[in-house]
């Protein structure tokens, strides 16, 4: 039998031809072609395609959410996030503490307003975010980052060995997309409170990823925080949620942050609150 040995793919716009299982060339062709047709109309230093759509029709947030929210966008605009600056080594054109427009403030005072005992965080990269989840964690609290390669070989990394002595910040180096890694994981999961996801947004990762969330045992309900809901590949993610949620992008990072109440109920199910907001 003949072995098959390139594999050509087209899925979601990008344009593989792999090799004994590898990527020889991967080509992204959809955004390029978009940037030729739809040009955009003005001039920044970053720019991401996205779509606006009707909220009426999509689940809303719940009270519980809005209780979170009001007091952490207080707690924002008043925190600073100086030890975090200093330890930037890339050339960024603004610090990390830029806010609105990043999202490192808004994570610090989510915790500082909500104060819980397990952060989860998906996609640990320099670890920067993982900083911010860290500073106003209450005594007994602990951040636990994913990723999968260890902060050491990340390009860039801020973090430093000094950061784990008080094993109030770990990492572990797993797939939590394979639900056999979930499962492994599953007992830590059932204590979280806060979940940070910052990954792959290539539209595939995050819906494994949720889907396997869905089968967690939580002690209580998490809230969960998403990155890049604005993207285009994740537009589809951040819609399809049903549980309650709130796009807090003006307060967080440009290209889109979502706060979801996982399992919890949305504000018009509240009894006695439909059509008081």
């Amino acid at each position: 039998m003949k072995r098959r040995q390139v594999e050509i793919r087209d899925p979601d716009g990008v344009f593989r031809i792999r090799w004994r299982g590898r990527d020889l060339l991967r080509w992204s062709w959809k955004p390029q072609l978009l940037r030729r047709v739809l040009p955009a109309p003005f001039v920044a230093r970053h720019v991401e395609y996205s779509l606006i759509a009707s909220t009426d029709d999509d689940v809303q947030p719940s009270e519980r959410l809005l209780n979170i929210v009001l007091p952490a966008l207080q707690q924002a605009a008043n925190l600073r996030l100086d030890d975090l600056d200093r330890r930037v080594s890339v050339n960024l054109s603004y610090p990390p503490s830029w806010w609105p427009g990043e999202h490192y403030r808004l994570l610090a005072a989510l915790v500082a307003i909500m104060q819980p005992r397990c952060v989860v965080e998906i996609g640990t990269a320099a670890g920067m975010s993982a900083l911010a989840l860290k500073q106003f964690l209450p005594p007994d609290g602990q951040v636990v980052t994913f990723d999968l390669i260890s902060w050491q070989k990340y390009p860039g990394a801020c973090l430093t060995e000094k950061d784990f002595a008080d094993h109030r910040l770990i990492q572990y180096t797993d797939d939590l997309c394979d639900p056999n890694a979930m499962q492994r994981y599953h007992a830590l999961l059932c204590q979280a409170e806060l979940i940070f996801v910052d990954a792959a947004k290539d539209g595939i990762m995050e819906p494994k990823f949720l889907a396997n969330l869905r089968q967690v045992g939580f002690v209580k309900p998490p809230l969960l925080i998403l990155d890049d809901i604005r993207v285009w590949t994740m537009l589809k993610v951040w819609r399809e949620i049903p549980y309650p949620k709130f796009d807090l992008t003006s307060f967080g990072h440009w290209t889109g942050t979502g706060l979801v109440d996982w399992l919890g109920t949305p504000w018009e199910s509240v009894p006695g609150t439909k059509g008081t907001r």
